[in-house]
Order: structure tokens, then sequence, then C-alpha cells
């Protein structure tokens, strides 16, 4: 008779380790081929060799197993590359970098921020895609990349809701209208005044087609009825830079962005789209105030990673984020960037994700906004 493996242990579903595994491999080879010869199948005997191989394999797969969870269990054991596929010193590049700072002092490894900047973010983000899944590569991101660029541009190399892992919605990114310290315009009306006066001749600059300023801006001059000429830049920073200038009459961008343009006395916040006034800006209305009913805008600083790293090396990097994030001057830092923490959990942040995949895919589509 052909002798019956019995399914016990590690072959109902234990996880088997490398010593188990070597154990019932002694045993099987233990086994005298002569005492299958009664096997009552026409010359078809259960080979012990192919068992043999059959478990070397499984001890194999459990080995690396092993050394894979010990891999993660000692994770991070090298310096971590943070991808911000947006230029340095946008309101993202600003938080990422405060926060960053806490999380590699506290992990005992650096987190080094590299700028890929280009067609909006498009590049940056595919270079996060297509990194290995091992922890080492992350990405900081705005909800553009995850959330618009996908409705604007039909040839992304990848797909916004299959080729990321989440790890946190970090915080929002409070936005406002500014202009040139010396521009005639004084205040929102002003602004959407002239506009209509001259429809088609005042620009605004953008970080580039589909970026977050350009659907900012696109959708509050469909709101107010202007129309306004788009200057596309190769990022956030340069297009405030240029309105600084006076090459641009007005821009739309996330406060950590301008700060520093605002305090030097380069630019002048015209209005904040909050629900309520900024305490860091109490003289500064709301563009509610202002006159434009239901019509608030921000934006993400969000961290992912490629899809199919390791859940325990998702936690361990929302862990830390968490933590980094109870350090109260980091707290007090980011939010005199204008930045509101959320601290979110991956699940909350996938949920987030496409919930505002759906909205902005919507909008984008109703306000006929298009990739210049």
């Amino acid at each position: 008779m052909i002798p019956r493996i019995r399914s016990t242990g590690w072959f109902q579903g234990e996880t088997p380790s490398a010593q188990s595994l070597n154990s019932k491999l002694q045993s099987i080879s233990c086994f005298n081929a002569n005492d299958l010869s009664t096997n009552p199948l026409q010359g078809k005997r259960l080979s012990v060799e192919r068992l043999k191989g059959a478990l070397l394999a499984l001890l194999t797969l459990a080995s690396f197993g092993l050394a894979n969870a010990q891999a993660q269990d000692s994770y991070p054991s090298k310096p971590i590359r943070m991808i911000i596929p947006l230029a340095a010193g946008s309101a993202v590049d600003g938080a990422a970098r405060l926060l960053t700072a806490k999380m590699s002092q506290n992990m005992g490894q650096p987190i080094v921020i590299e700028n890929i900047t280009g067609s909006s973010g498009l590049i940056g983000a595919d270079r996060i895609a297509k990194a290995a899944p091992d922890g080492y590569t992350i990405g900081g991101v705005n909800d553009s990349i995850l959330t618009m660029l996908p409705h604007i541009y039909s040839n992304i190399p990848w797909n916004a809701l299959k080729d990321f892992d989440p790890i946190s919605l970090v915080a929002t990114i409070e936005w406002g209208i500014v202009v040139a310290d010396q521009s005639p315009y004084k205040t929102l009306n002003d602004f959407i005044a002239a506009a209509k006066a001259n429809p088609g001749k005042i620009n605004y600059g953008s970080g580039g087609s589909g970026s977050p300023q350009h659907i900012a801006m696109a959708l509050f001059a469909q709101r107010t009825g202007i129309d306004l000429m788009h200057v596309p830049y190769k990022g956030a920073t340069p297009a405030a830079v240029a309105a600084a200038a006076g090459q641009v009459e007005i821009t739309y961008q996330g406060l950590g962005t301008v700060t520093s343009l605002i305090q030097g006395g380069k630019l002048r916040l015209l209005a904040v789209s909050t629900p309520e006034r900024l305490a860091q800006y109490p003289d500064v209305p709301t563009v509610l105030q202002a006159g434009i009913s239901d019509f608030f805008f921000n934006s993400w600083f969000a961290m992912i990673a490629p899809a199919g790293t390791p859940k325990p090396v998702i936690d361990k990097l929302n862990a830390e984020m968490q933590k980094a994030l109870t350090d109260s001057q980091t707290r007090e830092r980011l939010v005199a960037l204008g930045v509101t923490i959320r601290g979110t959990s991956a699940a909350e942040f996938r949920q987030a994700t496409e919930k505002q995949y759906a909205l902005y895919g919507k909008l984008i589509k109703d306000n006929k906004i298009q990739a210049d």
C-alpha cells in the first residue's frame, strides 16, 4: 500500500520554520524505498527523492521568508530616499523636510530628499512607482499627482490607485491668492473687477499644466466668471517667484510655498481659501468673505510607497510619522507653514484618495480643464 502522509503540524496551515522543515526532511530521508514496493498501482511508486526535493524547495522558501522577516524587523538599516516630484521650496517640500528631519532623528537613519521635477510631477511619480518596493524609496506628494493629473493626461505610465501603497495623508496645506507687493490689486475684488474688464489679458502663474495652482485658478475663474491667461512654470516655487517679480500678475499657491515671500514683503496675500481666517494672517479675508460663496481649496502633503511594499514597513513608516508629529516644535513649524496636521492611517488615506479621485475627475470634466 501507499503510505499516507497525515496532515499534521505545519501541513495544516502553520507557518513552517526552517528547523521544523529540516526535521521533517531528516525523517523522510530515513525512509526505505523498498517499503513502497507493494504499491498496487502498476509501476507507479511514490518517489522519495521527489518528495525530498519538494521539501527542500519548501525549506528554501521558509529560509527566504525568515530572512525577509528579519530584514523587516531591522528596518530601516540604511538611508531612505524620499522622492518629491515637486520643486524645492514648494509647500510639500517644506513640510516634508520638517517632518523627515524628526523622523530621521528618531529612527537613527537619514531620510534623504530628492526633488525630481517636470511635467507637473509626472516624472518623479514615475520614479516612485517603478522603485523597488522595499521601503528604501518612498514619495512625498501632493493630491494633484494622485487625483488630478490622471484626469488631464491620457498617457500616464502608472495608475494612481494601483501603483502606489498609501502611508499617510500627513497634512493638508492651506492656500491663498497672492500678487506682487507693488501690484495695483489691493483686494481680491479689485483683481476680479480688472479681470472682467480685460478678459483674457490678465495672466496667472502655476506650477505646470495640471498642477494644483492650475486647477485652483481654473476653478476660481469658472466660479467668478473671469477669463485669464495661464502661464505654466516648472514648479510652484518658480511661479511664486515670477509673481513676486511681476512677471505674472497673480498666482494661487499653497501658503507654505509663499510664506517667506509674504514675510519678506515681496508678495501680498489677497485672500485665503479656508472656511475661516487663519491665525497666522488675521487681517487677510477669506475668499468667502470676498463674496465668492462655497469656494474652498487646499492640497495635501502625503507619503506613499511603491505598490507591493511589505505591510510591516508601511506600518513602521506610519508609526514613525505619527511619532514625529507628537513633537511640539515640529508641529509648530508645520503650522507656521500654513499646514493643518492630519496624520491619517494608511487605510484612511486610501479612502480619501479614492474619494478625491472621483471628485476631481468630475470637476475637471465639468469645467473642461485641459493641459495646455
